[in-house]
């Protein structure tokens, strides 16, 4: 008998191309419509994709706009990125721009709630 473990992990990771050839050689061979199979095959891996990107540990800390407050901005941006005065000026005068890169989803959440509170706007990718 066959291991059906291993079928059913082969089919589960198969691509849109490979399902439908897969539902092709059922219906021309077998004479089985394979219509419904084959969307909920192709939707396993989507589904995985989904909760892999919910399950994100590693954050870049966007810095959209200064907001009206750009001298308070400019000064969390020095302390929070360890910057130098010139440095932080030029990132947030050339926002959008990526403050910082990687960071654990805490220290991220830290980060964002420190610069909105000094008036910037920012976006956790």
């Amino acid at each position: 008998m066959a291991d059906l473990k291993a079928i059913a992990e082969e089919l589960v990771n198969l691509t849109v191309k490979e399902v439908n050839e897969l539902a092709t050689i059922l219906k021309d061979e077998y004479g089985i419509e394979p219509a419904a199979a084959a969307v909920t095959v192709a939707a396993g891996p989507a589904a995985g994709g989904a909760e892999a990107a919910a399950a994100k540990d590693s954050f870049d800390v966007v810095l959209k706009s200064a907001g009206a407050a750009k001298l308070q901005v400019v000064k969390a941006v020095k302390e929070a990125c360890g910057l130098g005065l010139k440095e932080a000026k030029e990132m947030v005068d050339g926002a959008p721009s990526v403050l910082k890169e990687g960071m654990p989803k805490a220290d991220a959440e830290a980060l964002k709630k420190t610069l909105e509170e000094a008036g910037a706007e920012i976006e956790l990718k």
